[in-house]
């Protein structure tokens, strides 16, 4: 089985009730994987409502980000377990519907969490960063820092078929002016928002364009990888690298003057209210639609005039992972 299936919570031991009025509500995490600091913070959350509010809370993470198969066999497992609810952050935001529409066909909340699907009324509703603001908030710290210098840029993106990282991507190029396919873009790579990956195609864009200034990464560890390809070649002090998450480690490389700004998102709050309208729902009140904002933060230590930011003393008391 490509996922791992787990469950905790503070409901009645042996119930074997499946979220009715009269048993132990039970929610459905599932995420994209379980390592990554967003999605263990995440789950941290999760069990802590889990408890809060005396539900079970159940469990499930693909083996790797892009892991649809894995995270399509966790809902059913879930359904056929009795959930009232599942949260879940789609690995493939399309590819992951008919799952999902059989699952609320039978009556189940399903929740995004972080990332929508595609079209985004595909699930009942939506508790996430608003990711096109977090790019739009970096593209016009990068701008504001280049202070009109001519750019050569670099965006190290998600993977195909991920909303969460296209929506990053359009709004960084939006917030730093500059349409799709500008000739300003001089290197395009994924990286699967793996520092490795990063660290990767931070070289091959290095070898496409040796005059490459500013760097937009998906998240941290891509550009933590970014850093480290640029530090060899002697560069890591003339080229402005921003990123999106604001876990504890990016920030303190914004501390530490490796990442210039990160927009830093806030996955133990889409966790707490997710698991809370479950609880609603399951007992007898309406269920959760729409988009709920849970926030998002410029962080920096270098703030540039007309872009909104905090500092990185309330970036780490705010962080994760």
């Amino acid at each position: 089985m490509a996922l791992a299936l787990t469950a905790c919570g503070s409901g009645s031991k042996g119930s074997a009730d499946t979220g009715s009025a009269g048993g132990t509500v039970k929610v459905g995490l599932i995420t994209k994987t379980d390592t990554n600091p967003f999605f263990v913070k995440m789950k941290e959350g999760a069990q802590k409502a889990a408890q809060a509010n005396g539900v079970t809370l159940s469990t499930a993470a693909g083996k790797f980000d892009g892991d649809n198969a894995g995270q399509i066999a966790a809902i059913e497992n879930m359904v056929a377990g009795g959930v009232k609810g599942i949260l879940i952050t789609p690995s493939d935001s399309k590819a992951i519907l008919p799952a999902i529409n059989k699952a609320r066909d039978k009556g189940v909340l399903v929740i995004a969490l972080d990332s929508p699907t595609e079209p985004q009324d595909g699930t009942d509703a939506l508790f996430a960063t608003d990711n096109k603001k977090a790019g739009v908030l970096i593209g016009q710290y990068a701008k504001a820092a280049m202070a009109g210098k001519t750019a050569k840029i670099a965006t190290l993106d998600l993977a195909p078929g991920v909303a969460v990282g296209r929506l990053r991507h359009d709004g960084f190029l939006q917030g730093f002016g500059v349409p799709e396919g500008d000739p300003s873009v001089v290197c395009s790579q994924d990286t699967n928002g793996d520092q490795a990956k990063g660290q990767t195609a931070m070289e091959n864009c290095l070898q496409k364009a040796p005059d490459i200034n500013v760097v937009y990464t998906i998240n941290e560890p891509a550009a933590l990888g970014a850093y480290t390809a640029l530090k060899a070649k002697g560069r890591e002090k003339d080229v402005l690298i921003v990123s999106v998450d604001g876990g504890c480690t990016g920030t303190r490389a914004v501390k530490d003057g490796k990442i210039a700004a990160t927009s830093q998102q806030y996955p133990l709050v889409m966790a707490i209210q997710g698991v809370k309208a479950v609880v609603d729902y399951a007992k007898g009140g309406a269920k959760a639609a729409g988009y709920t904002d849970t926030g998002v933060t410029l962080i920096t230590d270098k703030p540039q005039s007309g872009v909104d930011a905090k500092d990185t003393a309330y970036g780490l008391e705010n962080c994760w992972g």
